[in-house]
């Protein structure tokens, strides 16, 4: 019996758009604790990342479902990219930029001829709306993972989500109210990051399957901030 039950479960793939991270707790623990299975899903969760762009494997159909930003989804809408938001696990973007005050930059004009770090691709939507938004001319220079140069005043801002980089920063020995902080979403660009996404065709084939992914992913958000130091460890 076990394995003909293991046979009737649907295949489903899904890739998150970073390493492996808090930000996914909810999904890995739908996987570990067997959640997924449980609706009737045999899941394969494939690991995203700079180098592949969660947006783009989905497109290319290398998976069925993608955890990808608004912003992106609403520019791949806008090219005729048949895309469908399924899920919106987040409500609120945490995307900004974060300045010293000490460099002089107290509102947004302040950034104008500034040296600012942005991530690539899907990371610019916002920023170069915000940029556009005020007239800004800012020189734009390619920020890592890390928020080193930042550090080292290698730039004037540096881009960070509230629940990550910020934090990097303040653990880096820098107060609060030494920082000037531009979120984004306090200047009309709110547009609410991760949320779970499949191709119009993916959904119509097998719209149940995705709803199953669905409701057993937010389970298994559900388990994760019931159980956190067991979500940490299941990341890890």
């Amino acid at each position: 019996p076990a394995v003909q039950a293991q046979s009737e479960l649907k295949k489903i793939s899904f890739i998150t758009q970073w390493s492996p991270q808090a930000q996914f707790a909810g999904y890995y623990a739908a996987y570990e604790k067997g959640i997924y299975k449980k609706y009737g899903l045999d899941v394969t969760i494939i690991l995203g990342g700079a180098h592949k762009p969660s947006s783009e494997v989905l497109e290319k159909g290398e998976a069925d479902i993608a955890s990808m930003w608004l912003s992106t989804a609403i520019q791949k809408r806008s090219r005729n990219v048949k895309i469908i938001n399924i899920g919106q696990v987040i409500q609120r973007s945490s995307l900004m930029l974060i300045a010293k005050k000490s460099r002089g930059i107290k509102k947004p004009e302040d950034l104008n001829g500034k040296k600012v770090g942005l991530w690539g691709s899907d990371f610019r939507i916002q920023p170069e709306a915000f940029f556009k938004k005020y007239n800004l001319k800012v020189t734009v220079v390619p920020q890592s993972y890390s928020v080193n140069l930042f550090l080292r005043d290698g730039v004037d801002a540096a881009s960070a989500m509230w629940y990550n980089e910020y934090h990097t920063i303040l653990n880096a020995g820098l107060n609060a109210d030494e920082l000037t902080t531009f979120f984004y979403s306090d200047y009309g660009l709110n547009f609410p990051e991760d949320g779970l996404y499949v191709m119009e065709d993916v959904l119509k084939k097998d719209p149940a399957a995705v709803c199953a992914f669905v409701r057993a992913s937010m389970e298994g958000w559900k388990y994760a901030f019931d159980h956190p130091e067991e979500a940490v460890n299941i990341v890890l």
